[in-house]
């Protein structure tokens, strides 16, 4: 299954978790007439016998419509008390698990380790990098990711997973989580809490309704039934959510172990996570009271149920490990040690020469005939060569900027100093700049990084913005409004705005506006509307010529020639017969924004014929260089459709 399709299926189970929610309240609202009629139409008739006759004299229209407006208010009232508490994203999601933030620069072993996992997994798909949330007093192992769209997610973690899982399980284990990030499932999972707190909040005000009875026992017998039945009525509601969720759930885990081998290339890293959390004496097992509501987005089972692999959000251990180990032998060995981290790093040592020297020779860029299909098929994918590319493209950075993306101050200061021009004279008016406006400290360190920085080789751009993005997310909103107003000054410092500059601001600002905007909520909440590239004619065409102008040029014949073939082959993927080549002069970065922007709402399945056809704009003149991957790789992370690094 590809990135588009499991899109899409991810946008179809929500529809039916909308159908199902409907089925559910109706039933409610059915049972708890029934309820309100048996206690105070039926208990205090003087022997009268229950029939149907008799319950169909009780029924009175006006007092039904009533209780179940009266449902309805509650039901829909606690879902979107819910989503709306829900939607600082994953982050709001984490917190209340208890999660606390990874400080970019612990010296914590098992910290370091899976900030160094979540880095390379990020990079190698194309996707920024998500802040990690530690759940310190979970000892179970587990790891969960939550957001709304990749630019929002967060990692999960708990202590037991990064104190005994090794590098490779622990690889395992967040390539498994950002398969759900890629795929859809993250906003699936938001919208299924909401959804059921509405449900179960019947339950808690039969709980109320109970408590209020204290101490008044006279005529209590009805209310007392009341709140019973509103318990009932509430957890047998949650029961069918639950069985809902985990039907949903447990195909999207296995398709999360699946991507996960796919991603690794290592079956035994997912699978000995697995293997550990059946020997282990805690399991998966979570305590914190949130651990029910967030049952569907964990790794493996965070809750242990009455009701056993019924109502089970996860499928059982055997079942996922014989999945992908099928030679095991069915045996969980105890697990009693936590990982010696340093015995794992001098183990993995000659492995990562081995597999520096494989990235090296495959960062080779291809500069003959692009196949527009295969970059097309890695979206949303990555391998085990572009992990150890990424890994080998880390470990290149120097030390001074490796250490400068982790902190909130400096990393503000590398973002600058890769906008910084080389030309003295326009340096010197941005460094001014910087000098009286940035915040203190601010100057002193773009100067110092800019050297190295600017000496570094262009592959290095885009994860450097990448690595930055999850500490640039810990910026206050009076520091943000400050560091986005400084970057659009040192952009437009010479008087324009190259490919590089709108793809960094792009880049950053589609992730960092989510979180710091002043309508961040807004931003989330917008869902595809367009199930048809017709719909959006006037966008793709600004798009398309874009691409074409910026690839092509519009100089001589030979281009000119040259730019009406490769719009005509783009023209045929969109097939929209009347798409219209605008002129140059009408080009420009502002109209490309509001194209983005609008194009972002289209539906799953309508984006690859979008995105081939960008590739082709890009790749007609059989050369696809940074500059056009920046531009590709700024408009398909606003598509939320991550590319990974093209390596040969």
């Amino acid at each position: 299954m590809d990135f588009f399709q499991s899109q899409d299926i991810a946008r179809q189970n929500t529809k039916r978790l909308i159908v199902f929610f409907a089925l559910a309240v109706i039933g409610l609202i059915v049972i708890t007439n029934l309820l309100v009629m048996l206690l105070f139409g039926f208990l205090g008739a003087d022997g009268q016998g229950i029939t149907l006759n008799s319950v169909m004299s009780q029924f009175d229209w006006r007092v039904f419509l009533t209780i179940g407006a009266l449902v309805l208010t509650v039901i829909i009232g606690g879902s979107t008390y819910k989503t709306l508490a829900l939607s600082g994203g994953g982050t709001t999601v984490a917190e209340s698990l208890g999660g606390q933030l990874i400080d970019q620069n612990t010296r914590d072993l098992h910290e370091r380790k899976v900030l160094n996992v979540v880095e390379e997994m990020a990079i190698a798909s194309g996707s920024p990098v998500p802040p990690v949330y530690l759940l310190a007093d979970e000892a179970g192992i587990n790891a969960f990711a939550a957001g709304y769209s990749p630019g929002d997610a967060v990692i999960g973690v708990t202590r037991g997973t990064i104190a005994f899982l090794s590098r490779d399980e622990l690889q395992g284990v967040i390539a498994h989580e950002f398969s759900h990030i890629l795929h859809g499932d993250m906003r699936l999972n938001i919208r299924l809490i909401g959804i059921l707190h509405g449900i179960l909040l019947l339950g808690l005000i039969g709980y109320f309704v109970l408590r209020s009875t204290r101490g008044n026992s006279k005529n209590a017998g009805p209310i007392i039934g009341l709140g019973i039945g509103l318990i009932v009525i509430g957890y047998a509601g949650t029961f069918f959510g639950n069985l809902i969720k985990a039907s949903v759930s447990r195909q999207r885990e296995f398709l999360a172990d699946a991507s996960a081998v796919q991603f690794t290339r290592n079956k035994d890293g997912i699978a000995g996570a697995l293997k550990k959390i059946g020997g282990y004496v805690h399991g998966s097992s979570l305590t914190s009271p949130e651990a029910p509501t967030m049952s569907h987005a964990f790794f493996s089972n965070g809750i242990n149920s009455m009701l056993g692999s019924l109502s089970a959000t996860h499928p059982p251990l055997e079942v996922r490990i014989q999945r992908i180990d099928p030679t095991w032998d069915g045996v969980f060995e105890p697990v009693t040690q936590e990982v010696n981290e340093q015995a794992d790093i001098d183990n993995r040592t000659s492995k990562k020469q081995q597999q520096q020297a494989r990235a090296e020779k495959a960062v080779e860029v291809i500069t003959g005939a692009i196949v527009v299909n295969e970059i097309l098929s890695r979206i949303g994918q990555t391998d085990a060569t572009q992990l150890n590319y990424a890994a080998t493209l880390i470990n290149d950075i120097p030390d001074t900027v490796r250490q400068a993306l982790h902190e909130p101050y400096a990393a503000r200061a590398v973002i600058y100093c890769l906008i910084i021009d080389n030309n003295p004279e326009i340096q010197q008016k941005q460094f001014q700049h910087l000098k009286k406006f940035a915040d203190t400290g601010i100057y002193e360190l773009s100067r110092n990084l800019f050297k190295t920085i600017s000496q570094l080789d262009i592959k290095f751009r885009l994860p450097l913005i990448d690595i930055a993005l999850p500490i640039l997310r810990q910026l206050s909103k009076n520091q943000y409004r400050l560091f986005k107003k400084n970057l659009r000054q040192l952009i437009t410092a010479d008087g324009k705005v190259d490919i590089f500059e709108w793809s960094l601001q792009k880049i950053l600002l589609s992730n960092l506006e989510k979180e710091l905007g002043e309508k961040k909520n807004h931003a989330r909440k917008k869902t595809a509307r367009y199930s048809s590239l017709h719909n959006v004619k006037k966008h793709v065409e600004v798009l398309i010529s874009m691409l074409i102008y910026v690839s092509q040029g519009n100089k001589t014949p030979q281009e000119t020639e040259q730019i009406k073939t490769t719009f005509n082959k783009a023209k045929q993927e969109l097939n929209i017969n009347d798409l219209t080549l605008l002129p140059y002069e009408q080009i420009n970065f502002d109209n490309l924004e509001q194209a983005i922007d609008t194009l972002t709402l289209l539906k799953p399945l309508q984006k690859p014929r979008l995105l081939k056809a960008c590739l082709i704009c890009m790749t007609q003149d059989q050369q696809y260089s940074t500059q056009e991957k920046e531009l590709m790789r700024a408009i398909a992370n606003t598509l939320d459709c991550p590319i990974p690094p093209f390596i040969e």
